[in-house]
């Protein structure tokens, strides 16, 4: 569907009545729910790319969008900046099924770091309202759940070499949705908890210099230092991917020290805007 599409559904002078200027464009199906939802640095320019897709693979999601859909609602902003906070506000409110990316802010996760009963707590969900009742620093939320999985991994796997790990049976009662984990240690040195969270809150590297030094003393730790070099490896690299990030934009807008999985994708868009 190309020219002849796009024109009569949406009507043959549409493109030439729009501002050359930013905004939000939104696709509807017949029933008026919205199917995707896009931001436009200049809106006339934009739609007119939908209006003359060809056949080109590049070209399949704008193709289909205007065969599938029914209306186009047009939303004109202020600023590029404004555009990119509405164009977030209602992917995650409407969840678009043509809309991917920061349509699952839900997912985003936290990672903690506390204290129960003389263990060290190690926290990972994407609800940390859930667990007030624990005594735990929050940090996040992280966008990508992979990378932040995995320095929560790593994190476990070398705090379980340095400490003892508690069986399940005694950690606190929580609710553990799924995905969720929960990890608590006995016999770690209280520094290494205090610059746990020093490093998830970027305020500091020395975490993974504290781990090796411990870790140097432990003969299976030493056996297993392919393992440990990975793990540390993990961490360094999260700490780079996705914790300076983070806290650079935290910095330039709120000055908080934790983001709400549902307010994140916000937060960057009001960074980059300032």
């Amino acid at each position: 569907m190309g020219l002849r599409g796009f024109d009569a559904k949406f009507g043959a002078d549409r493109l030439s009545a729009l501002p050359a200027s930013p905004g939000v464009y939104l696709f509807l199906d017949d029933a008026g729910a919205v199917l995707y939802v896009g931001k436009a640095k200049d809106l006339r320019r934009r739609l007119t790319s939908y209006r003359n897709a060809t056949r080109r693979k590049a070209h399949r999601k704008m193709r289909t969008l205007v065969r599938v859909a029914a209306a186009l609602e047009v939303r004109p902003q202020e600023s590029e900046t404004q555009a990119l906070l509405l164009e977030n506000e209602l992917i995650r409110a409407l969840r678009p099924p043509f809309n991917v990316d920061g349509a699952f802010s839900f997912l985003y996760p936290a990672l903690g770091v506390g204290s129960h009963d003389g263990r060290v707590l190690l926290a990972f969900t994407s609800t940390p309202d859930a667990w007030d009742a624990l005594d735990v620093r929050w940090h996040g939320a992280f966008r990508s759940r992979r990378r932040a999985r995995a320095a929560f991994d790593a994190l476990v796997a070398l705090l379980g070499r340095v400490g003892h790990p508690e069986p399940a049976s005694r950690l606190p009662d929580v609710p553990l949705r799924r995905g969720a984990r929960l990890e608590a240690f006995r016999r770690v040195p209280p520094e290494l908890a205090a610059a746990a969270n020093a490093f998830l809150a970027g305020e500091s590297t020395d975490l993974l210099t504290l781990l090796f030094e411990r870790l140097l003393e432990s003969s299976r730790a030493r056996a297993e230092a392919p393992e440990v070099a990975d793990e540390l490896r993990t961490l360094r690299a999260f700490a780079r991917t996705d914790v300076a990030p983070l806290q650079s934009a935290l910095r330039a807008t709120s000055g908080a020290a934790f983001v709400p999985a549902d307010r994140r994708d916000a937060l960057f868009i009001a960074a980059r805007g300032g």
